[in-house]
């Protein structure tokens, strides 16, 4: 049996340091698994009782009748260590360590954390500094949490997976305060071994579950993350994660314009795109997000129609749905003559909103409407609005609701304008969604429209070998042989010589056509030529050597080693990008596209990708950015060549791969997408080696 398994589906649980006051933390895990209705055994560890609870007690663990198949650790750090290591001689099968000081608590604690895994040895341990977990499926909670006291927890389809502690209770009380069914809750805490990946890959098993709700700090092994949320997608499970320390800092140690661009940030908003994540943009979108996921019921396009007896209140969800990417039409001619047909008294029933006077209103008169609605082809979802009138009558629109829901796949969400919980937790506990905010029901809305999406893509072919780079030297390569990489690649590049004095530059001028050529000083030591002067545009091939000159003097100041210079072909329009490559020291390698040139950074206009990559990943990011536009023939310039940019995306990415963790930094800026037809050119670029 897989751990998470074991640790949600126990025929016996150790508790190790159990107390017999149940106002006691200690007290409180035996106290929790009777309550709420655990049927296997229970074997409390402390040697100054000799009972608790009405069980026999046990002094330690290799005095137990039977190695258990979870043992519940509730001692102090120190303690912990010993009580994992009488756990796995007894041949306990996993162990929850609920302690703190361990790695989160500086040297000393890693010391002990390194301690407690090495005493557990084959044993599974979730924690340490872990809340536990709950199976409210099947009645068995393995936790100290003070959520549990609440007697009214509903069994559900929303599994919740956090790295804190606290939240895992936040969820469990605020998703029983709205009735809100959830399934399993597992608290990984510091994760000595059992991580969100080990859970993530159970639940994508798990009959009882639906959707995953995650609560992430960081992520251990992200290549294992990625497969396992990929997995969950293959297998139509929705994972929903919110993912606290949006800190941008690590973005200052970069020395290209790609690694300040490529936060750590945007690196997991990349990683959750690719695996087919949603990504919860607050922390109350944790739950309402998958509680909309959870009635299964798939949002074909981006169409709602909003059903309201307030004015102010359909204008909240409007205008919430509009920024969400949700519009809000008017109703077809069709539509709105039946529902002109109903003649209700004072309701205005040809436009949307469809403002439905509650005043004298009957549920049968109130379901023509939403049955009207869900048969017509202007609509692909209905959002029922709770005014202050149905206070006094729940029913007005809960039971019409409960009524359409058998007979259509439409999404239908409600919202309560009121403080009138008792309605949202009715109506969620039949599984119609139902929220206090306008703004939830835009963003469960707009989840449920990208997860009704096809994820389909052409993957890139393979080519039959990557080119050798084991010649390549470490450290900074100049422009030059930063582009003579490029090329080995298949990305092409301008026509250039590399000179190393102004008269070889000089000479070499006329073979790039004889028209003007730009001018630069090369040197591994500059990254960014502009800042210093060390570019210079339109030079006549006759006035080469003199601008060389003026190239050295300008950069002289700076004390860098000058290598020769720089004399390339003058590219004439087309539209300049940026293609860079970063290496999260957590997320990990991956691909940068977005508006290039001197303001690239200015603007920001970017998108992440991490690697592999693949050919519908390139293309979804030229779709991403606003600069995007210019590449599709924006008001009447000429289409460019989109496909070799995207061959370019894809054999930049391949020499990611090739070099693998030799390449700290990669960019080329600016990458000009010509016409269609006429390719790609990298002009400028920089590799960083190790």
């Amino acid at each position: 049996m897989n751990p998470i398994s074991r640790l949600l589906h126990p025929q016996s649980v150790a508790v190790v340091g159990a107390s017999s006051d149940p106002d006691k933390l200690t007290g409180r895990p035996i106290a929790y698994l009777q309550k709420h209705g655990f049927a296997g055994r229970i074997y409390p560890i402390n040697p100054r009782a000799p009972q608790i609870a009405g069980l026999t007690c046990y002094p330690d663990a290799k005095s137990l009748p039977s190695p258990p198949d979870v043992g519940l650790v509730l001692l102090g750090a120190e303690q912990a260590i010993d009580a994992v290591r009488q756990l796995a001689e007894a041949g306990a099968k996993t162990a929850i360590v609920l302690a703190s000081g361990f790695g989160e608590a500086g040297a000393e604690g890693q010391r002990r954390q390194a301690a407690l895994k090495a005493a557990a040895g084959r044993m599974r341990v979730l924690g340490p500094n872990t809340i536990g977990l709950v199976n409210l499926t099947d009645r068995i909670t393995l936790s100290v949490s003070g959520a549990l006291e609440i007697d009214d927890l509903v069994p559900g389809r929303i599994a919740v997976v956090s790295q804190s502690g606290g939240i895992l209770g936040s969820l469990l009380s605020r998703a029983a305060g709205r009735g809100i069914g959830l399934s399993r809750l597992i608290a990984t805490g510091n994760e000595v071994d059992l991580e969100v990946a080990d859970c993530l890959d159970h639940l994508v098993e798990d009959d009882a579950t639906s959707v995953i709700a995650l609560y992430l700090e960081g992520l251990r092994n992200v290549a294992r993350f990625r497969a396992a949320a990929e997995r969950a997608a293959a297998a139509g499970k929705h994972i929903v994660a919110f993912k606290v320390g949006r800190s941008e800092a690590g973005m200052r140690s970069a020395i290209s314009h790609t690694g300040a661009l490529a936060g750590a940030d945007r690196m997991y908003d990349a990683l959750f795109r690719q695996a087919g994540v949603i990504r919860a943009a607050t922390f109350a979108d944790l739950l309402d997000v998958p509680q909309a996921l959870a009635a299964r019921r798939a949002l074909r396009g981006h169409r709602v129609a909003i059903v309201t007896s307030t004015g102010g209140a359909a204008t909240l969800v409007a205008d919430a749905c509009g920024l969400a990417g949700v519009d809000a039409p008017q109703p077809d001619a069709a539509t709105a003559a039946r529902l002109t047909a109903l003649d209700i008294k004072d309701a205005t029933l040809d436009r949307n909103p469809i403002d439905v006077t509650l005043a004298g209103l009957r549920p049968d008169l109130f379901k023509s409407v939403l049955d009207t609605l869900i048969a017509s082809e202007s609509y692909d979802a209905i959002v029922m609005i709770v005014g202050s009138s149905g206070i006094a009558r729940p029913d007005l629109v809960a039971k019409p609701v409960l009524e359409a829901l058998p007979g259509s796949s439409k999404p239908i969400l409600v919202y309560v304008s009121p403080e009138a919980p008792n309605i949202i937790k009715h109506l969620n506990r039949q599984g119609v969604p139902a929220y206090s905010a306008p703004e939830a029901c835009a963003a469960a809305l707009a989840a449920m429209r990208r997860m009704s999406q096809p994820r389909a893509g052409t993957a890139a072919p393979a080519p039959a070998a990557l080119p050798q780079v084991a010649d390549l030297r470490a450290g900074p390569l100049n422009e030059a042989e930063s582009k003579a990489v490029f090329a080995r690649f298949g990305i092409p590049v301008v026509k250039e010589f590399a000179a190393a004095t102004a008269a070889d530059a000089a000479a070499a001028a006329p073979k790039l056509g004889g028209g003007p050529v730009a001018l630069k000083i090369l040197s591994r030591e500059v990254v960014h030529k502009t800042e210093i002067g060390g570019v210079l545009l339109n030079v006549a091939p006759a006035d080469v050597e003199q601008r060389c000159a003026e190239l050295q003097r300008a950069a002289s100041p700076s004390g860098f080693k000058l290598e020769g210079f720089l004399v390339q072909e003058m590219i004439r329009g087309g539209i300049e990008m940026i293609l860079g490559f970063h290496r999260d020291p957590q997320v990990g390698p991956a691909v940068l596209l977005g508006h290039g040139g001197i303001t690239a950074e200015v603007f920001g206009d970017t998108a992440v990708r991490l690697l592999p990559l693949e050919e519908r990943d390139a293309r979804a990011m030229i779709d991403e950015i606003k600069s995007g536009e210019l590449l599709k023939g924006f008001r009447g310039r000429p289409l460019a060549d989109v496909d070799a940019l995207v061959a370019a995306i894809l054999a930049f990415a391949r020499m990611a791969d090739a070099l693998g963790d030799r390449l700290i930094e990669a960019e080329i800026n600016p990458l000009i997408v010509r016409p269609a037809g006429d390719g790609v050119r990298a002009v400028d670029g920089l590799i960083l080696l190790r």
